[in-house]
């Protein structure tokens, strides 16, 4: 497994996303906990959850607490494991998704995932979506007032346009360590801020970084030029849309959702997959 930074802390370069283990469609607790054992066992170091994966409004913090849960029944080591979630979604039971980013909620989630993962300090806390009803610098000075009081060790942010990633990294006095959008083949609207974090030396975590790649509906555009790809190489096409990101730039982590021990395996692999010039000027 190749490894890449965040911040100061080395992880694998491959991350796991857990969504998939908790909301819609999930499934049942042992096959997620096998999923999660397989992805260290494959060397992933890196795994990103979210107090708002979740289904009912009763179980907040689902995917954070099954996520310590994997952690402590895993047989070997995971001090080296970087646990990064997020505060400012909300899931009110209902199907929907709302924000609160007023400051004094997002300490009190803090507070509450703190306790879920059963840690002293969280590896690394972001503010998970913008609330349009609270200045944005507000929100991020309660992640900064975090960071300050030792209560997470490492800063990041999600979902944020160029000029909310400068005004996050003066806020916090240069301590922002990653920024996590959603990109993707078929999705590229972030590239603006991928190349901004790749200039000012932060993270870019991509989410849902395979965007329908290798799915039997989404063999066409984009999608076909990776299946192609990956039959030159005799591998899975989500295989090479990792490669193809980890190609991007040196500070690219992608984090595919998971649910299964062999999707997680068959992602990690993607760290050992080296393109062709040719093969990334055809992807695009």
């Amino acid at each position: 497994m190749q490894s890449r930074r965040i911040g100061d802390v080395t992880v694998s370069a491959i991350g796991l996303g857990g969504m998939p283990m908790s909301i819609e469609g999930r499934p049942d607790e042992d096959r997620s906990i096998r999923t999660i054992h397989a992805a260290l066992d494959a060397g992933v170091t890196f795994i990103d959850t979210a107090d708002a994966y979740h289904i009912g409004a009763d179980e907040v913090g689902h995917n954070e607490s099954l996520i310590a849960r994997g952690l402590a029944t895993y047989g070997g080591d995971t001090s080296g494991v970087l646990v990064a979630t997020k505060g400012g979604h909300l899931r009110p039971g209902d199907g929907s998704w709302t924000r609160n980013g007023d400051p004094a909620y997002l300490k009190q989630a803090c507070e509450a995932s703190l306790k879920r993962l059963g840690v002293e300090a969280i590896g690394l806390y972001q503010f998970h979506r913008p609330d349009p009803s609270v200045p944005y610098a507000d929100s991020v000075g309660a992640i900064r007032d975090l960071l300050d009081a030792g209560k997470i060790r490492m800063a990041g942010i999600s979902n944020a346009d160029p000029r909310q990633i400068r005004e996050a990294q003066e806020i916090l006095g240069g301590r922002l360590v990653s920024v996590q959008n959603q990109f993707s083949p078929s999705f590229r609207s972030s590239e603006p801020e991928l190349e901004l974090c790749d200039e000012l030396g932060i993270a870019f975590l991509p989410w849902s970084p395979l965007g329908g790649i290798g799915k039997a509906s989404a063999l066409n555009g984009h999608a076909d030029k990776f299946a192609t790809v990956a039959e030159r190489h005799g591998v899975s096409p989500q295989r090479v849309c990792l490669a193809w990101h980890l190609a991007k730039s040196p500070m690219v982590i992608p984090i595919p959702g998971a649910s299964r021990p062999e999707t997680i395996q068959d992602s990690a692999a993607a760290s050992e997959l080296t393109l062709t010039a040719e093969d990334l000027a055809e992807l695009g």
